[in-house]
């Protein structure tokens, strides 16, 4: 792991990142689409709530559809022994040829860490799985999620922290999400048969309920799609509010962190996996 020294170092310029940050009205931005009241919007629609017990999980999914942005939320995850559960947040189209941008959280054992699975899906082919753990307590408090998301590349990142990039190389036959917009969907369910030590650690559903915490989602960096439109103006020529996130690239201090994360707490990565791929790993995986 690195020193304290360093992790200060690559961290505190992005406090800041944490203070400014933009309350979403619940009501006004999502819709809950199941759990039968296990999902609540409370506190004036700034706090919204996932459940699960034994007989159910919850969701949500955005009213918007976007194509394109930067988008932050807030999270608090399931405290305790979450083993068997699975807190999803993610982006995702419709259809057979569907594209998709993941968070999943895996939970655990209480005293260990949770997983933290990222995939990325371009008309309908994913398999692209890294995982990673986190350098704090998701649990104890909420945490900022982000998914940068242009036509030249995809970046996840933890409290502004870059811990992924997805870049667009259409030109070596890879296709890019750029063309289907996507929802916000968040689900909160069991998973014991695979999500924690690959289905080893079940569920205990004494513990139930289970929940986790959402709040300050902030899409105002986003391009909305309605009737096939986007409520920002063409690529070529960007407003000035749109310009800066629509050509975000990470810069040297950007990919020094991005590679401090996936040096020390990256546990998967699908493009080092030559036991999965005896055909050859995937072209992305050769020309990033």
């Amino acid at each position: 792991m690195a020193s304290t020294t360093t992790l200060l170092v690559l961290l505190i310029p992005l406090l800041w990142i944490n203070v400014v940050c933009v309350a979403g009205n619940f009501n006004k931005d999502f819709q809950i689409t199941w759990g039968d009241g296990r999902a609540k919007i409370l506190n004036n629609a700034n706090l919204l709530t996932l459940s699960l017990d034994k007989a159910s999980g919850s969701g949500f999914q955005s009213k918007n559809e976007y194509l394109f942005g930067k988008i932050d939320m807030q999270i608090k995850l399931v405290p305790g022994n979450s083993a068997g559960t699975v807190t999803a947040y993610y982006l995702s189209s419709k259809g057979g040829a569907w594209d998709e941008i993941d968070f999943e959280f895996l939970g655990n054992l209480s005293g260990d860490p949770y997983i933290l699975h990222t995939n990325v899906s371009s008309q309908g082919k994913g398999n692209r799985e890294q995982q990673f753990y986190l350098w704090f307590d998701p649990t104890a408090d909420f945490h900022t999620y982000s998914i940068l998301w242009n036509p030249q590349r995809i970046v996840f990142s933890v409290d502004g922290t870059p811990i992924r990039e997805f870049k667009n190389m259409e030109s070596n036959g890879v296709p890019f999400p750029k063309n289907q917009p996507m929802r916000i969907y968040s689900s909160l369910w069991n998973a014991d048969d695979w999500a924690t030590r690959g289905g080893l650690v079940k569920t205990d559903w004494s513990k139930a309920p289970f929940t986790a915490s959402y709040r300050n989602f902030n899409a105002n960096n986003a391009c909305i799609w309605n009737g096939g439109k986007s409520s920002c103006k063409s690529s070529s020529k960007p407003s000035a509010s749109s310009a800066s996130w629509l050509s975000q690239q990470l810069d040297s201090t950007g990919q020094q962190r991005l590679r401090w994360v996936q040096k020390n707490y990256m546990i998967y990565n699908y493009c080092s996996d030559k036991k999965r791929f005896p055909q050859g790993l995937p072209v992305e995986c050769t020309h990033s």
